[in-house]
């Protein structure tokens, strides 16, 4: 074997054992901490404990007008969850009139139902801290684009109209606030819920009850703007129809139980291996090892919540690993039964388990990614676990595998027939 070959096959072996280690203990190498998986992985809803709310919209409207509408609901309730320090709550669209919202790890579930639950209030308040109008004289709020003078490119901006109540007090407000001397405060202060969303100042009267608010806005965030201000005007009353709250003792006990059984199937799973394909069910094992870390650290990397779904998109997903590398393990003992060496062997068979192994995988990913941009909730948890198991399940296959695989048979060890059982 050549020494590269054996520099690399034996620098993978070396922080394969490292990583495992640091995965189960955690590691300090000075320079650095080598965080342990149970650290590093977020736990969802039913691990985790929490609360499980679904809201229903009280209204007749259907189509676009409603799909907006629900939108901006949704907008107004992540910005209240936001409030309670709990990060990446799960809140999706169900259907075209509920919303369901998961917020995984709160300490007080109560407060977090009434938040979810509350009415949105709106208020604009002048320098004096006094309220000027309120969210009930939003008649819309949209994203536009304006020409910037300066630079006469076209810029986002979010335009606003108030009824005509709204109007008028907003026109005497402005007039006031214009003609205050130079240096004197003359901002408007938009505030959800206690929050300030937003704070323009006013250069001139606005007598039509028509405003822009100006400012350094992407798409996005005049959007997310948009979306804040006309949520304020309650576009949609919402009203509790299901609601749980989910002890962490039942999850904690049902991620040790998901533990438990994993850890005995992938034993099992490691002791077939090795009795199936001698030294290259140890090599198996060894590719086993590194999907394992390899998916759980991006999981966390991207910040994927662990759920018992996860958990069984995990387990589902290892199958597919060692699915494939059987496939290739038995296309190779095959070629070595019909009198090939084990290096023309191990060419040959990867060729013809390749396109059996990308094909299973495909399909796969294809439910997962169906179930991802389809389901909601834990279904959508499911769909994303799913497909980041089955692509590095196909990388650790096809070149992880096929790497280690090479640079064994180039071992004395590794040209011998008996290393596999060319009958059954």
């Amino acid at each position: 074997m050549k020494t590269s070959k054996k520099i690399v096959l034996a620098l993978i072996i070396i922080l394969t054992i490292v990583f495992s280690f640091s995965a189960i203990k955690g590691l300090d190498l000075g320079f650095t901490k080598l965080k342990p998986i149970s650290e590093k992985m977020d736990l969802g809803l039913d691990l985790a404990g929490g609360v499980d709310v679904v809201l229903e919209a009280q209204t007749k409207e259907k189509d676009e007008s409603l799909r907006k509408k629900m939108e901006q609901a949704k907008t107004i309730i992540r910005e209240r969850i936001d409030s309670l320090g709990v990060s990446e709550p799960n809140i999706a669209l169900e259907g075209n009139k509920r919303i369901r919202v998961e917020i995984a790890g709160v300490e007080d579930t109560q407060q977090a139902i009434e938040l979810i639950g509350k009415t949105a209030l709106l208020e604009f308040k002048n320098p004096e801290g006094e309220v000027v109008v309120t969210g009930k004289n939003i008649k819309e709020s949209a994203v536009s684009y304006h020409k910037d003078p300066t630079t006469n490119i076209d810029t986002p901006v979010v335009t606003l109209e108030f009824d005509k109540e709204g109007a008028q007090k907003f026109k005497e407000e402005t007039a006031r606030l214009a003609n205050l001397p130079e240096g004197q405060d003359r901002t408007i202060a938009i505030i959800l819920d206690g929050a300030l969303i937003s704070k323009p100042s006013v250069n001139t009267e606005i007598s039509d009850g028509k405003a822009i608010i100006e400012g350094n806005f992407t798409v996005e965030s005049a959007t997310e703007l948009s979306n804040l201000i006309s949520g304020g005007a309650l576009p949609v009353e919402l009203k509790e129809v299901q609601s749980s709250v989910i002890g962490p003792t039942l999850g904690l006990e049902a991620l040790d139980k998901s533990i438990l059984a994993g850890a005995i199937g992938l034993i099992i799973i490691v002791i077939l291996l090795l009795v199936l394909y001698r030294l290259f069910g140890l090599v198996a094992d060894l590719c086993l090892v590194i999907y394992i870390l390899l998916t759980f650290n991006i999981l966390a990397a991207i910040g994927v919540k662990l759920t018992l779904p996860g958990i069984a998109a995990l387990i589902l997903s290892i199958g597919m690993a060692v699915d494939a590398n059987i496939i290739i393990f038995e296309r190779i003992r095959e070629e070595v039964s019909n009198g090939r060496t084990v290096r023309t062997a191990v060419e040959s068979g990867f060729k013809r388990a390749i396109t059996a192994v990308i094909d299973s995988n495909i399909t796969t990913f294809i439910a997962g990614a169906v179930l991802y941009f389809f389901g909601t909730g834990s279904i959508k948890g499911f769909g994303v676990t799913l497909m980041i198991g089955i692509l590095v399940s196909m990388f650790t296959a096809v070149v992880i595998s096929k790497f280690i695989i090479k640079a064994v048979v180039e071992t004395k060890m590794g040209t011998s027939k008996k290393i596999f059982k060319a009958e059954r």
